[in-house]
């Protein structure tokens, strides 16, 4: 989050539109990587569900675990097609209570990026 505030301030002093925009988008990535961990806390910790962390994130129950599988707490539970579902998170609790690390993780999932549709 500190990060985020530190871009934000950049972005406020900037002189120009285009030199304030990288560090909006900067400040826009920080944001939505602490709330996406501020999630997998939810989920983890509070025993809050998919469906009620998307719906606390204004996001839709698909869009919440490419996501988680981004967060440091649940990447090592993540589907080879980079999605946390249910049993993973079952799963986490489980190892989380016993005291058992996480599994070695794979390679992370790369972020979500704007694919433009074909022009038709």
């Amino acid at each position: 989050m500190d990060d985020a505030v530190e871009a934000l301030a950049k972005a406020r002093e900037a002189e120009s539109a285009t030199a304030a925009l990288p560090l909006l988008i900067e400040a826009q990535q920080q944001i939505t990587r602490a709330a996406d961990e501020a999630m997998a806390l939810a989920v983890l910790d509070e025993g809050a569900s998919l469906r009620q962390a998307g719906q606390l994130a204004e996001l839709s129950e698909n869009a919440v675990g490419p996501r988680l599988a981004r967060t440091s707490r649940l990447r090592a539970y993540a589907s080879p097609e980079g999605r946390i579902t249910r049993a993973a998170v079952e799963r986490a609790r489980y190892d989380a209570e016993l005291g058992r690390p996480a599994p070695e993780a794979g390679t992370p999932p790369a972020p979500l990026r704007f694919r433009r549709r074909r022009d038709t």
